[in-house]
């Protein structure tokens, strides 16, 4: 029985991975007539639609809250990662976003040290270092040209990292539905702000994708929560090395990118001092949940 589920789960995961790579690649081809911030405003528009039918069965009580200002500031956080994303989109290729947004947890375990004052060991450090020398892999930082569309994706990736340790804070009180519904409040404003100055009126064919991309965001989020779910951690999060994979392919068919092997080195870097260290902190705290991954 554990078997089936834990099969089930890894299932869950590849369906998880592909949804979101399809979305960006979604993304990625409306940035070239629509500025990634308005994108990113429409996605947290159809984010936020996604929960009408569960405010018209329960009213307000899902806003219920003593801790606007965390959520607020969970919400900012999370935008601005949502916008630097987008904006990667536009200037990288699928694979490189993928491989780079590996290190979101490798970030979230230096700043659970740093906020949550978790104890770090040898072995944890040297996972880092590791994870560290994949990214410097992918960006190659002494190359003639600096990748801008890297250097925003890892900012959205150290954001998102952020929006962990706060998500960490707020779970201790508050439901996932209740943060998700906060963090698709204040994105949605902030990225409209954002979007102003680049505003160009969407026609009825780029509305419907952007209906499409949301669509496969959601599936996406819901089988990504269905597999933690069924399976363990240190089963299904190899599986995310599938993103990379799952864009690469799509990268190459739709947009003609061909995956360098920096990037391929890096990234399988970078997921395995993720897998290593998860692997590591599931063991020494058994009882403890994996956290939501905060995604763009």
């Amino acid at each position: 029985m554990a078997r089936s589920a834990t099969q089930r789960g890894m299932a869950s995961m590849l369906l998880a991975t592909l949804a979101m790579v399809i979305m960006s690649a979604i993304f990625r081809h409306l940035s070239s007539v629509l500025h990634p911030f308005e994108i990113s405003f429409f996605r947290s528009v159809f984010g936020l639609l996604f929960f009408a039918p569960l405010f018209i069965k329960q009213g307000l009580a899902p806003l219920k809250t003593r801790r606007l200002g965390a959520h607020i500031t969970r919400g900012s956080v999370n935008a601005v990662s949502m916008l630097c994303f987008f904006l990667a989109l536009k200037y990288t290729s699928l694979a490189k976003v993928a491989a780079l947004f590996f290190a979101t947890p490798l970030f979230a375990a230096v700043l659970a040290v740093l906020v949550l004052r978790e104890t770090i060991k040898v072995r944890r450090v040297s996972a880092l270092v590791i994870g560290v020398v994949g990214m410097l892999i992918i960006i190659q930082p002494g190359s003639d040209s600096l990748d801008f569309g890297a250097v925003l994706v890892l900012v959205s990736a150290i954001l998102s990292a952020i929006a962990v340790i706060l998500v960490k804070r707020l779970a201790t009180t508050e439901s996932s539905v209740t943060m998700t519904i906060y963090m698709g409040l204040v994105t949605t404003p902030v990225s409209f702000i954002a979007s102003i100055p680049v505003w160009t009126a969407p026609n009825l064919e780029q509305l419907t994708w952007m209906i499409a991309a949301g669509c496969f965001g959601s599936i996406g989020q819901l089988a990504m929560v269905r597999a933690y779910t069924l399976a363990d951690a240190s089963a299904i999060l190899p599986l995310e090395f599938f993103k990379l994979i799952w864009s690469a392919i799509i990268g190459y068919a739709f947009f003609a990118e061909i995956v360098d092997l920096s990037t391929w080195v890096g990234g399988t870097i970078i997921l395995a001092s993720t897998v290593y260290i998860t692997h590591h902190e599931r063991h020494e705290k058994p009882q403890g949940k994996t956290p939501a991954k905060p995604n763009s």
